[in-house]
């Protein structure tokens, strides 16, 4: 399955504030002063160095989410989650159910408005940096239409597997093991004072 078409458009009206907020608020003053204050030659000039690169980069990620989407790949299996995207770095992962500890549905104010979500997927013994989502996660499954739904679908598929760290160990009794371990030690600690 694909995130819902809503994606696109969030990260559409993603960009859509960064022009407005993080280029248009230093961009119009600044051209503004050069046109009155500057050589016209030089104010054309300066201005245009400046909308050029700024341009090029917005066609390029405009160009980029469509491109990204459409990368986007989740899979359901019965034992595990299938994940693939990227448009020039193309990443995929698995994630066994056994090792899923927890599902979060992270939505923000524009995310609500377009009701859609993100699941945030948190396993046992991953070890790698949280890379900025807050927590140990493994995979964040997003743009999803029907995410309550799909939560509770991944945690039917948990509900009723062994963790990993109990199937490691699955018949053996760890307490005999330990019990086991303990005798010998005593026997070579005797041994060792009667020298």
């Amino acid at each position: 399955f694909k995130p819902a078409p809503q994606f696109k458009k969030l990260y559409y009206i993603y960009l859509m504030l960064v022009v407005i907020f993080g280029i248009l608020t230093w961009y119009i003053p600044i051209s503004l002063f050069v046109l009155l204050f500057a050589p016209f030659i030089v104010a054309i000039a300066v201005t245009l160095t400046v909308l050029i690169p700024v341009l090029t980069i917005l066609i390029l990620t405009a160009y980029w989410i469509p491109k990204y989407y459409h990368t986007m790949v989740y899979k359901l299996t019965e034992n595990e989650i299938v994940w693939r995207r990227g448009v020039w770095f193309k990443k995929t992962g698995i994630v066994p159910y056994n090792r899923i500890t927890n599902v979060d549905i992270n939505q923000g104010p524009f995310s609500r408005m377009l009701r859609i979500a993100s699941l945030k997927v948190q396993t046992a013994g991953y070890s790698a940096p949280s890379r900025g989502y807050g927590g140990l996660a493994e995979i964040r499954i997003e743009g999803m239409e029907w995410f309550e739904e799909l939560r509770d679908l991944i945690m039917d598929f948990i509900r009723g597997r062994k963790p990993v760290a109990v199937e490691t160990y699955k018949e053996e009794n760890i307490n005999l093991k330990i019990l086991d371990e303990l005798v010998k030690i005593r026997e070579l600690l005797e041994k060792s004072s009667e020298k």
